[in-house]
């Protein structure tokens, strides 16, 4: 009897020591580590073939996206890194384009395992990685892309997606050729069928050799022209000119007689002479006799469209001598002037960080106005444009200097 229970106790202990072993615990931990790289490898698998799918214009609709919440997105961004259109407009194209495509956040716990899985699946698959702090840390690499702010912001990342960014260059528009059917046109005699233009035509057999007189068939303009390889030489006292599509020497001494600083000259058109001006004979004409003025009129989304014929007490004219148009603009020294500017409203525009301005309505505009033609002049709605010089408030920034000229230019820091 002793023996036995001497027997199921040796047994009783070396089962609770198998089943306590070290050797079965670190079985235990592998497997787990195991199925926690295999969920890892599902997601990024998942995330590739959705990403890859877009790039190669497939559908992919897998269950994997909807359990681990996978959306990708093609994105655009203009010149100043707005979202826009993915679209060609007027043959110009988004300044960058992209294909992004992000998971559900990874489990803190998890990043070493994804970023094993990266490093050892997708070394080389680009920025492919975890968002972290605005950036993607990709696996097998020390560097981060910087992701821009209007992808996080449409897109919604946080810290701890898997984030697949790629840049693209959007293709052209492509043109589409249809092939049009052949139409069953019967030509007469002499013709032949040919397609032009779109449809098929009869047109005459040689016809581009089929000019008559002196004339020569033009391959550019299509047309007959005349031929200056066979314009005769003349006596010294005529002109050569076409005549019934032939050259033919004309005498261009004039029976005609013409009035004072007026010359006789030969219309080769109908063969008649006419009394020109004659070109010899210059006029002095004052510069600038007869003076345009500009209206006044802003771009899209400004309010101002005033048409002028001429400036008021508290404006001054400008002439521009090239093209002799004046402009009128506000008179800096009616500033002080209560009848132009109320001296409340003048007071309430003093202060470092308050100055007058003019909003110029255009660039045609500001080039009448010497004193701002070494200065950069802004333009837009965000500038009131009226026919007074208004008030600008800076506030906290303050008046960039360097880039003001009061008070026709103020810009805020």
């Amino acid at each position: 009897m002793n023996i036995f229970i001497m027997l199921l106790t040796l047994l009783f202990m070396a089962s609770f020591y198998m089943m306590g072993s070290p050797s079965q615990r670190v079985e235990q931990i592998e497997t787990e580590h195991a199925v926690t790289k295999a969920d890892m490898r599902a997601i990024a698998q998942c995330a590739a073939a959705l990403h890859n799918a877009q790039i190669n214009g497939i559908e992919f609709n897998d269950d994997c996206i909807n359990k681990n919440q996978i959306n990708s997105e093609f994105i655009c961004l203009n010149k100043n890194l707005k979202v826009t259109q993915c679209e060609i407009v007027k043959n110009k194209k988004p300044e960058f384009s992209y294909i992004v495509t992000a998971t559900a956040p990874v489990d803190g716990a998890d990043y070493n395992n994804m970023m094993e899985i990266l490093e050892t699946y997708y070394s080389d698959a680009g920025t492919f990685g975890i968002f972290q702090g605005n950036t993607i840390e990709s696996g097998g690499t020390s560097s981060k892309r910087i992701v821009p702010k209007a992808i996080i912001s449409q897109m919604q990342l946080h810290d701890g997606q898997l984030v697949y960014l790629t840049q693209y260059e959007m293709p052209d528009e492509a043109s589409n050729f249809e092939n049009t059917a052949v139409s069953n046109i019967i030509c007469p005699a002499g013709t032949v069928k040919t397609y032009r233009f779109g449809r098929w035509q009869c047109i005459s057999i040689n016809t581009k050799t089929d000019c008559g007189g002196d004339m020569v068939w033009d391959y550019d303009t299509q047309e007959c022209i005349p031929d200056e390889s066979r314009k005769p030489l003349c006596a010294e006292s005529q002109t050569a000119i076409m005549v019934d599509d032939v050259w033919e020497c004309i005498n261009p001494f004039p029976e005609k007689s013409c009035p004072g600083n007026l010359i006789a000259r030969l219309n080769y058109s109908t063969l008649e002479w006419e009394c020109v001006d004659d070109p010899n004979i210059s006029v002095e004409t004052k510069k600038c006799e007869n003076i345009k003025i500009q209206n006044v009129y802003g771009g899209f989304g400004t309010t101002l469209l005033i048409p002028q014929s001429s400036c008021t007490d508290c404006e001054v004219m400008l002439t521009n001598t090239d093209n002799c148009t004046s402009v009128c603009v506000p008179d800096p020294a009616k500033i002080n002037d209560a009848r132009c500017y109320p001296s409340k409203e003048v007071k309430a525009c003093s202060g470092p960080s308050k100055a007058f301005y003019f909003g110029f309505p255009n660039a045609n505009y500001i080039k009448n106005v010497d004193a701002v033609s070494n200065i950069a002049v802004p333009l837009g709605k965000t500038y009131s444009q009226n026919r007074k010089f208004n008030c600008m408030d800076c506030g906290d920034t303050g008046i960039d200097e360097a880039r003001s000229l009061p008070p026709y230019v103020v810009v805020c820091k």
